[in-house]
């Protein structure tokens, strides 16, 4: 067991917890939100849409699993920054495991535990999203928060840049020929579709509508990412461009928001977001309901669909009734807020990789 660390989280409205350092130690930024998860936590850090943010975990429990290398969303973890209850140095599992305490130390991630993060929680509910430092370093408030005064706010701030692959790369075998736009994709989005037979490509976020026709593809998948996507002005345009080829498009989270956007609908920041494997939604098509998983707080302004009539509203969060899945009328394209590949979370949604390959079946059998 390594020695005790005092740490201090100080968030932008000047509130103030106390607690233990977990991880490296050192100071971090970043916008402070909440995740509802009870597991997946490996999932979680390593997700990209999570870039710029220091999370809190819900859950009370946090590292007692440890973490393996087949549990992961991206190649190392995204989050900012952690704030857990109660953490734990020693990993519970047998086999090719390591302790998330060494995880952290590996990839640089400044946590602190030992905080009473359900009154933190219902504090970020009642006030809403802000930005937040944890140090390790540093325990005078007043000098905290004039280096949190220097960190950028969410809204405005483009960042799937950051976490976007460098070149394209090819993955994947069968039919059906796929191209992903990178904004931060999740490694399971790509499993599902490779588990569908699809051969895919993974284009970077800056590609061009040439480089992405010229390989042919059958169907093309908008990635989940981080950032606002109001502030992506040329991912717009491109994803306006390739909506216009005819081509099935399948959009998740941010590739969802972007694919409004390009529509002429807008997006708006919400109060504290939706995080977590526990989030009801109703398909409105068919009447079902399906627990999902969820990762954004930005949303489809629910007041803007009347901009674009050929755009029809699937799928609507259950508690808060926002939009949370579209399609356009006059072309094979759809897309969710939520993340149908859930990794961690309930299967209840894996029926949309189904849809988007039965688009392009649909889509290539026209052609014909």
């Amino acid at each position: 067991m390594r020695p005790q660390i005092p740490a201090i989280l100080v968030l932008q409205d000047g509130t103030t917890f106390h607690g233990m350092s977990c991880g490296a130690t050192g100071t971090t930024t970043g916008e402070i939100a909440f995740n509802t998860a009870m597991t997946g936590y490996q999932e979680v850090f390593t997700d990209p849409s999570y870039y710029g943010q220091v999370l809190v975990m819900a859950a009370a429990h946090i590292g007692n699993y440890g973490v393996q290398p087949g549990e992961v969303e991206s190649e190392n973890c995204k989050v900012s920054g952690v704030v857990i209850k109660k953490f734990s140095e020693i990993a519970s599992r047998a086999g090719e495991t390591g302790t998330l305490q060494d995880y952290f130390e590996r990839d640089g991630i400044v946590g602190i535990s030992d905080v009473d993060t359900r009154a933190l929680v219902r504090h970020i509910r009642e006030a809403g999203a802000m930005n937040c430092i944890i140090s390790t370093e540093v325990d005078q408030v007043e000098a905290l928060k004039a280096r949190l005064a220097e960190c950028p706010d969410m809204s405005g701030l483009e960042l799937s840049s950051r976490v976007t692959c460098a070149s394209p790369y090819d993955l994947g075998s069968g039919d059906m020929r796929v191209a992903v736009i990178d904004l931060g994709v999740k490694k399971n989005i790509l499993r599902c579709l490779e588990e569908r037979g699809c051969r895919m490509r993974v284009f970077p976020m800056h590609t061009t509508r040439e480089a992405v026709l010229d390989w042919s593809p059958d169907g093309i998948m908008f990635s989940n990412g981080p950032g606002d996507p109001a502030a992506m002005k040329e991912t717009i345009a491109l994803f306006a461009a390739l909506i216009d080829s005819g081509i099935p498009c399948f959009g998740i989270c941010l590739g969802h928001q972007l694919i409004a956007l390009s529509q002429g609908l807008k997006t708006e920041k919400m109060f504290n977001g939706h995080r977590g494997i526990n989030h009801p939604v109703k398909n409105l098509i068919t009447g079902k309901c399906e627990i999902t998983s969820q990762n954004h707080g930005f949303v489809v302004s629910h007041d803007s669909l009347k901009n674009n009539p050929d755009v029809e509203v699937t799928h609507l969060h259950l508690n808060d009734n926002t939009v949370a899945g579209i399609r356009l009328k006059s072309k094979a394209v759809f897309s969710v807020q939520y993340h149908p590949e859930a990794s961690a979370g309930p299967h209840d949604s894996r029926y949309l990789f189904d849809q988007f390959m039965h688009a392009m079946a649909t889509s290539k059998e026209t052609v014909r």
